[in-house]
């Protein structure tokens, strides 16, 4: 169960709802405002009129953060109400957060961390399994967007390919944490303690939390964003 699950179960949330309960309830969905371009300082407003303010499709915002706190992937409650747009635009931002800043952001902490200045065998393998997995999922996420979203746009400007289809991209959507779940075992079985591990242990915390936030965006992918593209072949067909 991911993280959002575990914080606010099954409730459902609707346009009428302030959003800052929303946030309250649920910090993880912080990230989910923030890749839709939601700013904070909106007061006792509801979720439609902070969507409202911020250009955002209300519909779709809603979308994810119900499927995100739901404990299944019950998506045929959710692809009618998608703007592929405003989902795309959101993976987008997704994978800018996870490139640009989340996993840059890691490799300085873990180079802090751990003991790169001598001949550590097992420092110098933690920092090379890091740098091929953040290799692995910049391929993923850069196929995705020169690839599946140039496709998507053709679509919505009624162009439809004979060479390629969203199926091509589910049947290959492969998973990047396997790495991730290696290098977690090898700091919590093999690093050394020295003294004071809160660096360490605050930089795994991250690596857990990233791991669960890659689960989460891929989830969106295979249980929204593939099934609504699916619905839009068919309608541009």
């Amino acid at each position: 169960m991911s993280t959002i699950n575990a914080m606010c179960g099954t409730k459902t949330y609707k346009p009428t709802d302030k959003m800052s309960d929303l946030i309250c309830e649920n910090y993880a969905l912080l990230q989910v405002l923030s890749r839709f371009g939601v700013s904070l300082g909106f007061g006792d407003k509801s979720v439609r009129e902070v969507c409202e303010m911020n250009g955002v499709d209300c519909p779709t915002f809603l979308a994810v953060v119900n499927f995100l706190t739901e404990d299944s992937n019950r998506i045929q409650d959710h692809i009618p109400s998608l703007s592929v747009p405003a989902l795309m635009s959101y993976l987008q931002q997704a994978h800018s957060y996870f490139l640009d800043f989340q996993l840059p952001a890691i490799r300085k902490k873990l180079i802090e961390a751990i003991d790169c200045s001598t001949k550590n065998e097992v420092a110098f393998l933690i920092l090379q399994f890091y740098d091929d997995y953040v290799s692995e999922v910049r391929n993923h996420m850069e196929y995705e967007n020169e690839k599946v979203f140039a496709y998507v746009n053709n679509l919505l400007a009624g162009k439809k390919s004979d060479e390629y289809n969203i199926g091509v991209f589910a049947r290959h959507h492969d998973r990047v944490n396997d790495k991730l779940t290696e290098l977690k075992n090898i700091i919590i079985k093999y690093y050394p303690a020295n003294g004071d591990n809160q660096l360490l242990n605050a930089t795994l915390f991250d690596i857990f939390s990233c791991e669960e936030d890659l689960a989460s965006h891929n989830r969106v992918e295979d249980y929204l964003f593939v099934p609504a593209i699916m619905e839009l072949e068919k309608e541009v067909k």
